[in-house]
């Protein structure tokens, strides 16, 4: 296959994104030579300088390879798509070794550039709008959820070092009850120096975990709400709940970045990958690509397998012919990462057919 931008456009511009500076390198298309370079700050008339640059030195047909467009660049890649600009998102290039001190902001800027000229396939930025709305409540929830676990580990470890009465009143009984438990402790003017103090810490570390619980259910709260607004029709599917939607729309991003259900499975790591050696024909796990999407598949596939009556059937079929478990899970989420996209796909086709046409 012959890379995407062969013919398409004379010129690529491409940048090296940091927090406080972007480096721009214009280059030739047709020939790979580097026209011009510029770095600019992080700002509004940065990005204006950009644009004026491009217009100076790339007057034609062009495309912006840009490095980090979620993270560094996403300022200059929404005033880019709001000026009408082509757009592209290029990961890490390749690097040579560092030993000949090859490694500079413009180097790395031409790199982007050349690296989309060479590229069979290239991909559009994430959409901003509600799927940045899902990301970043998708962020703050797992924050919420890591800091309740590491602080029930906390709780557990106070409990297990308290003075003997106390903690022999909160060993017993699940997580939940302790914590509830010591939440509600109180302190007594006959209880010493040590137990007091203890009761403090326990009581203020449950606290502290269940105001964590109730933030994560603020967030969850709010997810379903985007999820049903963008797309409900992904929590009408058995398995999938609104934590793990969300993300998939958080991957996904909109209709038309991701050419194909396959594509999807293979960014999700879902898709196959030949481990076929002398007489054996086999795949395995692909333990590459977007793990966060690959875990809400996981999570989707192990919860149809319990509850799910066509799954657990495919699932005894597959196991009678010889299938592992690990390779029936891997089949289930490559099918599972087909039916999403479909959808996703069907559902913002849908929403746009249905937009009122322009005067």
């Amino acid at each position: 296959m012959k890379p995407m931008l062969a013919g398409a456009v004379e010129f690529v511009i491409g940048v090296d994104t940091h927090r406080d500076s972007h480096t721009a390198a214009a280059v030739n298309a047709a020939t790979g030579a580097v026209i011009e370079q510029l770095t600019v700050a992080t700002d509004a008339f940065g990005y204006r300088k950009l644009k004026t640059f491009a217009d100076e030195h790339a007057d034609g047909t062009r495309v912006w390879a840009i490095e980090g467009t979620g993270s560094y660049g996403s300022g200059l890649t929404t005033a880019l798509l709001e000026a009408g600009e082509w757009v592209v998102e290029i990961d890490r290039p390749a690097r040579p070794a560092r030993r000949d001190g090859a490694k500079s902001d413009n180097l790395d800027a031409v790199r982007a550039a050349r690296e989309a000229l060479s590229r069979e396939h290239l991909a559009a930025p994430r959409a901003r709008g509600d799927r940045e709305a899902l990301r970043v409540l998708m962020t703050a929830r797992q924050g919420a959820i890591v800091g309740r676990t590491k602080t029930i580990g906390q709780l557990k470890a106070l409990i297990v070092n308290a003075p003997q009465a106390l903690r022999e009143h909160l060993r017993q009984g699940s997580t939940d009850e302790q914590v509830q438990r010591c939440a509600r402790l109180r302190t007594l003017p006959t209880h010493s120096v040590e137990h007091r103090a203890t009761i403090q810490a326990l009581r203020g570390t449950a606290r502290r975990a269940l105001a964590l619980e109730a933030e994560a259910a603020e967030y969850e709260t709010e997810l379903e709400r985007l999820v049903v607004a963008i797309c409900p029709v992904l929590l009408e599917q058995p398995g999938i709940g609104a934590i793990t939607a969300a993300q998939f729309l958080v991957s996904w991003s909109h209709l038309g970045r991701i050419r194909s259900e396959a594509a999807f499975a293979a960014l999700a790591g879902a898709a196959p990958i030949p481990a076929s050696s002398g007489q054996v024909t086999r795949h395995r796990l692909n333990r590459s690509g977007d793990r966060q999407l690959n875990r809400a598949l996981h999570t989707v596939a192990l919860c149809r397998l319990r509850i799910h009556e066509p799954t657990k059937t495919y699932a005894e079929r597959r196991t009678q012919e010889g299938k592992s478990a690990r390779d029936i899970k891997r089949c289930l989420k490559r099918a599972i990462a087909r039916e999403v996209y479909r959808l996703m796909n069907a559902q913002a086709a849908a929403v746009t057919r249905n937009l009122p046409k322009a005067a």
